[in-house]
C-alpha cells in the first residue's frame, strides 16, 4: 500500500503564509518552487515545498534578499547538501575499508612511498627594472614513471 503524501492547494498555502496566490505563482515562474500537479492541473504543495517557501520568505522578508539572490542561495544550499552527502559516503567508505588501508601501509617498507617524490631547493634570480630579487623556492618533482 502506497503512503499518501499530505498536500496543500495554492489558496491554503497562501492563507497559511499570509501571501497572495500570485506571489506563489511568481515563485513557480522564477523556478524557486515546483509544486506537483493534480490530474486537473491544480498546484499541490507538499511539506518539502512549504519548507522551501519558508526559506524563501525568510530571505525576502527578514533579510531583504531579492529573488535573484534567493535563487543563488537556494542553489548553493542544494550543492552544499549534495557535497555533505558525498562526504558522508566517502567517510563511510573509509571507515569500512580502514583495515585494508592499515594492512597495506604495514606491508610497505619504511622507505617505500606510494608516490615517490624528491624535494629540490634552488635559488633563482629575477630582475625587475633595476631592482634585483632573489627567490627561494621548493619544488616537488614527481619521479614516478608510468
Amino acid at each position: 500500500m502506497k503512503k499518501r503524501t499530505k498536500t496543500y492547494t495554492i489558496s491554503a498555502v497562501a492563507e497559511l503564509y499570509d501571501i497572495h496566490p500570485q506571489t506563489l505563482r511568481l515563485y513557480e515562474r522564477e523556478g524557486l518552487l515546483t509544486p506537483s500537479r493534480s490530474v486537473g492541473n491544480t498546484r499541490l504543495y507538499e511539506d518539502s515545498d512549504l519548507e522551501r517557501l519558508e526559506i524563501i520568505l525568510s530571505l525576502t522578508r527578514e533579510l531583504g534578499v531579492n529573488l535573484a539572490g534567493v535563487e543563488i542561495i537556494l542553489n548553493m544550499r542544494e550543492k552544499m547538501a549534495q557535497m555533505q552527502r558525498e562526504f558522508e559516503q566517502f567517510f563511510e567508505y573509509l571507515k569500512t575499508h580502514a583495515n585494508e588501508f592499515s594492512r597495506h601501509s604495514e606491508a610497505l617498507s619504511s622507505s617505500e612511498a606510494l608516490i615517490p617524490i624528491s624535494r629540490t631547493r634552488f635559488r633563482h634570480r629575477v630582475d625587475i627594472g633595476s631592482t634585483e630579487f632573489t627567490e627561494i623556492s621548493d619544488r616537488i618533482f614527481d619521479l614516478k614513471t608510468e
